[in-house]
């Protein structure tokens, strides 16, 4: 398969499950899923079904699956918070008071508390089977890419945007994020990453048990390696069993 090598940078980032309450928190470092979703967007691909009134916005079922590897590289990012006002509509009689007044507009406003990382470095390794895709990622980062695009690649949260996306020609030295197998002892910094995001069902949600390597590397380890947003052996098995 063809590989792919990218370097991004941003000075705030954050990675955010679903979740609620006044204190949201962030993942220690993009995840695979994250990583995959950026890839994507630099080469033009939508990921997104049409709407047709739905609540929750679906994503096709062919969206390419790509076998993505997360590094850190140097420090890790320093982990920061803040306070915003979050604006929402209510769930049950909460605030009927206030909903005339505001004329449509979101009436159910709160103090919540935010995670944000800061100074994030990280490299992207990339493997794809599918003719072209990678080299999409090449066009749309020289503006050169073909097709409807819309909106700016974003460190996880739409308000924070990257310094820089750069293509290397080698991965740096990178604290790669591996999979801890069963009964391997805990490293530092270990974290349930997400791999594969399912709108729909957030039980279906798929994370696994990672932590940055002790010491940095060129390669990354097999076990850095995750099919996002799932093997295509699986797809194709899914597929099958429709049939």
């Amino acid at each position: 398969m063809e590989r792919l090598w990218l370097f991004v940078r941003a000075p705030f980032a954050a990675y955010r499950a679903l979740q609620a309450g006044v204190y949201r928190s962030s993942a220690p470092f993009m995840p695979p899923s994250a990583a995959h979703g950026l890839v994507l967007n630099l080469a033009g691909v939508e990921t997104r079904r049409a709407s047709s009134g739905e609540a929750t916005t679906r994503m096709r079922e062919d969206v390419p699956c790509l076998r993505i590897a997360v590094g850190r590289v140097g420090a890790p990012p320093e982990l920061a918070s803040l306070y915003q006002q979050l604006h929402t509509y209510p769930v049950g009689p909460y605030g009927k008071t206030l909903k005339a007044r505001t004329h449509g507009a979101k009436h159910w406003i709160v103090p919540v508390r935010r995670e944000l990382l800061v100074d994030l470095r990280a490299v992207i390794g990339v493997e794809c089977a599918e003719t072209g895709l990678l080299e999409a990622v090449r066009l749309g980062l020289r503006g050169a890419g073909s097709g409807g695009r819309y909106g700016l690649p974003f460190a996880g949260d739409n308000n924070l945007l990257f310094d820089s996306v750069e293509v290397l020609a080698a991965p740096p030295l990178a604290y790669w994020y591996s999979r801890l197998e069963p009964g391997e002892e805990t490293r530092a910094g270990s974290y349930r990453m997400t791999v594969g995001i399912d709108r729909e069902d957030s039980s279906r949600t798929r994370r696994e048990l990672m932590a940055p390597l002790e010491v940095p590397t060129l390669e990354p380890p097999e076990s850095a390696w995750n099919w996002t947003p799932g093997s295509p052996r699986a797809r194709v098995g899914a597929v099958d069993s429709v049939h």
